[in-house]
C-alpha cells in the first residue's frame, strides 16, 4: 500500500466519499513530507469532516425564554395539526 499511497489516489477516494481511506493516505503523505502544504490543507479538511466539532443549539436560560420557546413549539405543532 506504501507504494500506491499517492496524491491522486487520496483524491480519488475523495471524490468517492472514502474520507478515512483518503485520510490515511494524506497522512501517510504528510509524514513523508511535511512541508507539503496542500497535503496539509487536505489533512485538515478532512479531520474536519470525519471529525465534525459539536453543534451548539441556543438553549433558552430564563424561566420566560423557556415558556416562549415551549410555545413557539405548541404553535407549529396545532399548525402541522390543521394540515
Amino acid at each position: 500500500m506504501d507504494q500506491l499511497a499517492t496524491k491522486t489516489l487520496a483524491e480519488i477516494y475523495l471524490r468517492q466519499g472514502y474520507f478515512q481511506e483518503a485520510f490515511e493516505i494524506f497522512k501517510a503523505l504528510a509524514e513523508k513530507d511535511p512541508q507539503d502544504m496542500e497535503i496539509q490543507k487536505r489533512l485538515e479538511e478532512l479531520r474536519e469532516k470525519l471529525h465534525p466539532p459539536p453543534v451548539r443549539l441556543p438553549y433558552p436560560h430564563t424561566k420566560e425564554d423557556k415558556i416562549h420557546h415551549l410555545e413557539k413549539w405548541l404553535e407549529n405543532i396545532r399548525k402541522r395539526g390543521k394540515n
